[in-house]
């Protein structure tokens, strides 16, 4: 079946809503909403609703049944990816109308359960399962650590860093890694304590995961959004 063109709310519909925007990232750490966010239609609506609008107004845009797509819709607000968004006038009645709880989402690790990643998947701290192991356990670890502080009110202590460069060879890019390595563990040692002490005992202090990863990406990456590739941390 041929996908239809979507049309765009009407901008006087758009008045109507009571409501400040959707926040910029949601860890999604639940099988219910992941699942939603894979369904093709639920995605297509969600997409569409980083604006408020009704399960009608985005019927009528993707040229779909009202009632599919109003099932679609109490189901994503169910599953919290949809908030209320005030209502609108339509006819003798008011249309209750809906917003994405976010502007994009990030499928946690934890969703696969003993099946998820992590960076004790090889020992082999040069191949890319372990960068990608490692990426899947700082995503995990992050999303029970912002649940927490999102339930105390503490904000978190962190920081990252995210450069690109390039290397001429692969001399220089080896004495790269040697000087880094070295540098970073020198300011490990100056400024930290160890997790757990020669003889067993747990250090004090709060402990934090410092993560480095290093790997080429695609040229034609760079050359479609040179603005994500041109970070805060160039030298």
């Amino acid at each position: 079946m041929a996908r239809s063109k979507v049309r765009p709310a009407p901008l006087a519909s758009r008045k109507a809503f009571r409501v400040g925007r959707p926040g910029s990232l949601s860890l999604v750490r639940e099988q219910t909403p992941a699942y939603s966010l894979l369904h093709p239609i639920r995605r297509r609506i969600l997409a569409l609703l980083r604006e408020p609008d009704s399960a009608s107004g985005v019927a009528r845009r993707l040229g779909l049944p009202r009632q599919l797509v109003n099932y679609h819709v109490g189901e994503m607000a169910r599953a919290q990816l949809l908030v209320p968004a005030g209502r609108r006038p339509r006819r003798n009645f008011l249309d209750r109308c809906y917003v994405a709880s976010a502007r994009c989402y990030l499928l946690s690790p934890e969703i696969l359960e003993d099946l998820a990643a992590d960076s004790t998947v090889t020992q082999d701290r040069f191949s890319s399962a372990f960068l990608l192991g490692l990426a899947g356990q700082i995503q995990s670890e992050l999303g029970r650590l912002s649940a927490l502080a999102e339930k105390s009110g503490e904000p978190i202590a962190m920081f990252s860093l995210n450069s690109t460069f390039r290397f001429i060879s692969p001399e220089q890019r080896a004495a790269f890694a040697e000087d880094l390595e070295r540098s970073v563990l020198a300011a490990i040692a100056r400024h930290t304590l160890p997790i757990i002490h020669g003889d067993g005992a747990l250090a004090l202090g709060r402990p934090f995961r410092l993560a480095i990863g290093c790997y080429p990406i695609e040229e034609s990456a760079e050359e479609s959004n040179p603005a994500q590739y041109r970070g805060e941390n160039q030298p």
